[in-house]
């Protein structure tokens, strides 16, 4: 999605993340900070790698084989510290992504279940997998309805004019085919 803003400006940054209807189509390991004992209800809730201090240690040599990271609120001193590497890969736990909570087992089910995170670049364009080109017609329509809907929702005030450029649905190296935006109904 190619919004009108611009993203130099602090109010007209668009993030947050939102429910697909049918998932994102792939497996997504999730990693859990917290103390020991929110350890099983993250194991149960599905979460594939579970620590403390000595999990904080491994990730700060280097060691990231995950693709979502969730961490208590008691726990973000030590996983602060682990900014430099998790920064620029996008894994950092952040409060307004709901990845920093006491409720893990619910984080950890609702990564598992498809969330998706969202964000625009610099140039303000919104890159996000919607699914698999396995999914049903109406699977992909209805995930791309939701996933619109939640770009819209999160309009920053800062932003003026027609929010929504245009979008373009395309396979990961196929080309890009552009969306109607009368027909989204958005």
């Amino acid at each position: 999605m190619n919004l009108n803003i611009d993203s130099r400006k602090a109010d007209q940054q668009v993030r947050g993340v939102t429910q697909l209807p049918n998932g994102l189509g792939k497996t997504v390991r999730v990693a859990v900070f917290a103390k020991t004992d929110k350890h099983d209800e993250a194991k149960k809730a599905g979460a594939d790698i579970v620590g403390a201090e000595e999990f904080v240690e491994e990730v700060a040599k280097g060691k990231v084989d995950f693709d979502r990271c969730i961490a208590t609120p008691d726990m973000m001193a030590l996983v602060g510290k682990l900014g430099k590497v998790l920064g620029p890969k996008g894994l950092m736990p952040n409060p307004k992504l709901g990845t920093v909570t006491f409720d893990v087992g619910q984080a950890v089910k609702a990564v598992k279940s498809g969330q998706l995170e969202y964000r625009a670049d610099k140039e303000g364009i919104v890159h996000a997998g919607i699914g698999k080109v396995s999914f049903s017609e109406k699977h992909i329509q209805e995930n791309l309805s939701s996933f619109i809907s939640a770009v819209v929702k999160a309009r920053p005030s800062g932003a003026k004019g027609t929010f929504v450029k245009s979008i373009s649905l395309s396979s990961t190296m196929g080309p890009g085919i552009r969306i109607d935006q009368s027909a989204t109904g958005k």
